[in-house]
């Protein structure tokens, strides 16, 4: 893109008071940015009215924005900045409602147009939460479906990892500029997303983590994939907002269920009641994306764990300590120690509130 083009399209959607609908509307009335700064008020205002005279300067720190992206875009390899009209631009966004003017792109920007399904949850799941996120977008992945998340603590970060370990790759839709990562830890994964998958982001370059932003780069997660996945949820989780935008623009939504106890599975259960699909397994969602596992990858891991007595009496809600004791007979010293043992081998999880929870393979 020539600096001049650039600078156009960065006033248009930098300008404050023009927002995403008013630019879109003059684009589409006059053309390119360029013929619309070159337009002039008068024919601004016959079509976005009185936020006409907003375009009528640029924005401060315009030029140098432009010069930070022009640099951004030579210092690095495998960047890119796409807009509504270039062939790299995702033709599922096109379909979507208000779909981002601009695209900031680092890494594999064919991912966009490859197949993939959105995996969302919890900033603060259980451990089990983090083991489905994970082992069910490294079997998706295996499969060849992207992952696209958000980057988040949580659910997010599993399901960027889990994908990370097969072709299908993984996107991550940020809601700041490129030039940043957020939360800082994830600074590595987010790397390494940029070296083997590709990070994504509607917003400038210096763009900091602002709380708005966040529920506005969901409808881009949603956009981008043929489905939804909610792994673990709370009942007023930001994952619920993409669920609701997947649903809105026809996609599939899929939750996995959990205890009726945990506040994180609340949600899930939530979105089960009103439609959403209840799957088990990943091999449930290929099958109703009418896709298959490799031969290799197993739908359901193999547990033979099941044989030991304790983690049958665990079962899978959490429980006290007492609990287990009235369960199985065993006195809670010898108790402690195998749940130790357990917790070390990762089939047991210890929970705040001295609770136990046995861990399954997604």
């Amino acid at each position: 893109m020539e600096r001049d083009e650039l600078a156009a399209w960065l006033r248009l959607i930098e300008t404050p008071q023009v927002g995403r609908e008013s630019a879109r509307r003059l684009l589409a009335a006059i053309g390119s940015p360029q013929a619309v700064i070159d337009a002039g008020i008068p024919a601004w205002r016959e079509v976005v009215g009185n936020v006409a005279q907003s375009l009528a300067e640029p924005p401060e720190g315009l030029q140098a924005l432009v010069d930070k992206t022009l640099r951004w875009l030579d210092e690095g390899e495998a960047r890119a900045v796409v807009t509504l009209g270039d062939a790299l631009y995702p033709a599922t966004l096109l379909d979507a409602a208000d779909p981002p003017l601009l695209l900031y792109l680092q890494g594999r920007a064919a991912l966009l147009g490859a197949a993939s399904i959105a995996v969302v949850g919890s900033r603060n799941p259980t451990r089990q939460g983090i083991d489905n996120a994970k082992d069910f977008a490294r079997h998706l992945s295996q499969a060849g479906l992207g992952i696209v998340s958000g980057l988040a603590l949580g659910v997010d970060g599993a399901a960027h990892e889990g994908a990370l370990d097969g072709p299908g790759s993984t996107i991550a839709v940020v809601g700041t500029g490129l030039d940043r990562v957020y939360p800082r830890r994830h600074l590595a994964l987010a790397h390494r997303i940029a070296a083997e998958g590709l990070m994504v982001s509607e917003y400038a370059l210096g763009m900091p983590p602002l709380a708005a932003n966040f529920p506005r780069r969901n409808r881009l997660i949603a956009g981008l994939t043929r489905g939804t996945l909610v792994v673990e949820a709370a009942l007023q989780s930001g994952s619920l907002i993409t669920a609701r935008l997947a649903a809105e623009a026809g996609r599939e939504v899929f939750a996995i269920p959990g205890s009726i106890h945990a506040p994180q599975s609340r949600g899930c259960h939530a979105l089960i009641k009103q439609g959403a699909k209840l799957v088990d397994s990943a091999q449930d969602i290929l099958e109703d994306l009418r896709l298959s596992l490799p031969s290799a990858v197993p739908a359901h891991a193999d547990a033979p764990e099941r044989c030991d007595p304790l983690l049958q009496a665990l079962g899978y809600d959490p429980v006290t300590l007492d609990v287990l004791v009235s369960r199985t007979g065993i006195a809670a010293a010898e108790l402690n120690v195998r749940l130790l043992e357990l917790e070390l081998a990762g089939q047991v999880a210890r929970l705040p509130g001295q609770l136990f929870q046995r861990v399954a393979r997604a």
